[in-house]
Parts: C-alpha cells; sequence; structure tokens
C-alpha cells in the first residue's frame, strides 16, 4: 500500500504541486518508507529546511537507503546513476521527483550533467550526490571523486557534507544494511527485511565555504569532515585522478 500510494503521489499530486508541497510529500514518503522497512533514523547536526536554497550535499555512499535517509531530513535533487531509472518502482519515483541522471563510464556526459546541477542550484534547488562514486559495507570510505562538485563553484552554493551509518543494536556497523558489490537488489530488500530494526544515523556537518576553492580542495575537505566524523581512515590519495565521472549512485 505504501509503494502504491507513493506512485499514485508521483504520478498524478507531484506534477501539480507547489514547490513546498513537493517537499513534503517527498519528505513523509521517505519516512514512511523508512519506518516500513524497519529503519529507525537519528538526525545529528543542523539539517537543511524548506527556507534552505542553493546548497549542495555531498554525503557518504552506502546503500540505496541513503536517498531516504536525506529525504527525510530534506528533500533534495539527487545526481544519480543512470540505471537506477530502470529500476522497478524506485526508479520510476525518482525520476518524477527530478533526480538527474548521469551516464557513467561517459566523460562527455559530466559536462552535460555538470551544467544541469549548475542551473539547478542556481534556480535555488538544493542538490545531493555521493562523491564516492560507488557504495561501500560501511566499514571504509573511499576516495571522494571531484569531478561533480564544479558546479557547487560555479553557482556560488553552499557545500554540506552529511555522515551517515547504519548500526546493530549493540552500537557497531551494520554491514547487512549496505548495498555494495555484486548484490541485487532482491539481496538487499531480503536482508533488510530479514533484521528486526536498523538503527541509522544522519548528521549534517559544518558547512564548507565554495569561495577561491578548487573542486579537488572540496573533495578533500568534504572527504576529511566525513571520515573524522564517522571516525574511518581518510582516504586521501597520494597520487589521484579524482575527475573522472563517479558512478554516482546506487
Amino acid at each position: 500500500m505504501h509503494i502504491l500510494r507513493g506512485l499514485l503521489t508521483a504520478a498524478i499530486v507531484l506534477p501539480w504541486s507547489s514547490p513546498h508541497l513537493r517537499l513534503v510529500l517527498a519528505r513523509e514518503w521517505s519516512r514512511s518508507l523508512l519506518a516500513l522497512l524497519g529503519i529507525r533514523l537519528t538526525i545529528h547536526g543542523t539539517p537543511l529546511n524548506e527556507t534552505s536554497h542553493n546548497v549542495m550535499v555531498v554525503a557518504n555512499h552506502v546503500s540505496w537507503l541513503d536517498i531516504y535517509l536525506l529525504n527525510a531530513a530534506r528533500p533534495v535533487r539527487f545526481v544519480s546513476k543512470a540505471e537506477v531509472r530502470n529500476w522497478p518502482v524506485l526508479g520510476w519515483f525518482a525520476a518524477k521527483t527530478g533526480t538527474l541522471f548521469l551516464e557513467r563510464g561517459k566523460r562527455r556526459d559530466t559536462a552535460r550533467i555538470n551544467h544541469a546541477i549548475t542551473t539547478a542550484l542556481s534556480q535555488g534547488d538544493c542538490v545531493a550526490f555521493f562523491p564516492e562514486g560507488t557504495t561501500s559495507d560501511g566499514t571504509h570510505l573511499r576516495p571522494f571523486l571531484a569531478s561533480l562538485l564544479q558546479p557547487a563553484i560555479d553557482a556560488g552554493a553552499e557545500l554540506r557534507p552529511a555522515a551517515l551509518r547504519y548500526l546493530n543494536s549493540d552500537g557497531s556497523i551494520n554491514t547487512r544494511a549496505a548495498y555494495f558489490d555484486d548484490m541485487t537488489m532482491m539481496d538487499s530488500m531480503r536482508n533488510i527485511l530479514a533484521q528486526h530494526e536498523i538503527r541509522a544515523e544522519l548528521q549534517f556537518l559544518e558547512p564548507i565555504s565554495c569561495t577561491g576553492k578548487t573542486r579537488r580542495e572540496l573533495a578533500r575537505r568534504s572527504e576529511a569532515a566525513i571520515s573524522s566524523t564517522l571516525n574511518l581512515a581518510n582516504p586521501h590519495r597520494k597520487s589521484e585522478t579524482p575527475d573522472g565521472p563517479p558512478d554516482v549512485a546506487h
């Protein structure tokens, strides 16, 4: 019933809703989905709110659930890999809620999506993506790629790192909530539903000014802030090529 309600909302209500109502509907749908799946979310720091505009959010990436954690706080427009558009139900809903889809592996498409992100930010939207470019099991952080951070500079946006994690009842990392490597969506859903409850923590960190900084500097600063918050090793690479197109999101 929850999925059906979400689809009907996306198909009928969202296209005709005011920006404020779209935010409310997406936030409530995300919160309801998390509750349905047994995800107990705790939010720390100062999250974005309805008055937040021209903000780029960057977060570490563990699961497809990450999108709904962030949307439960304040819905944003996500940058996602094009394959997500073809996911049953969730992909269709993502398209209806303004997701920007990137053809990963195509450097030429990075320029197109960067232009789309810059336009969205300049119009006052809040945009989020996962600069690791892929997911992990939550026990480590991957190096942040810098290619999609250029729009934050071009649009004069505020950069907001966000650290997220999934925990067991004893406070240890819950790797069964992760969606990584060759895991299928069905495998992930089974792992999630097999658990009585999953604790999720989302912490919004201090804003990073983009003024006078390069995208590589922004990648390193946000990477350092998130790794420190999660008490994970900083994956900064001495020899790096951080400008390649990331996988973006699951």
